[in-house]
């Protein structure tokens, strides 16, 4: 089996621009493939493969909202600094990071 086979082949949202731009140049007729970013390179394959696009699920909660929930657990986290709950204060580390991880995703 090679590299570039069909069976191995990832998922064309999982691939890197590189990989989508080696699959197509072997679309006959595309012109401009090197100026393309990677959402114009995955519409291009996909419709060359025929396949309909699908729309990337969003996040079910909207950036404003993940960014008052830090806001909250910070204003939380404060409060339990001055109990000095070592425990609590990692939890709340914790999920402020996992939500500030996902306010870049949402971007």
């Amino acid at each position: 089996m090679t590299k570039g086979s069909e069976s191995a082949e990832k998922p064309l949202d999982k691939m890197t621009v590189k990989e989508l731009r080696e699959i197509a140049h072997a679309i006959p007729d595309l012109k401009g493939i090197h100026g393309m970013n990677k959402q114009d390179l995955l519409d291009a394959v996909k419709a060359h493969r025929g396949i309909k696009g699908e729309k990337p699920k969003k996040s079910s909660r909207s950036l404003r909202q993940i960014k008052q929930l830090i806001r909250e657990l910070k204003a939380r986290k404060r409060e339990i600094a001055t109990e000095k709950d070592r425990k609590k204060s990692g939890i709340l580390r914790r999920q402020i990071s996992r939500l500030k991880k996902k306010t870049r995703k949402v971007a």
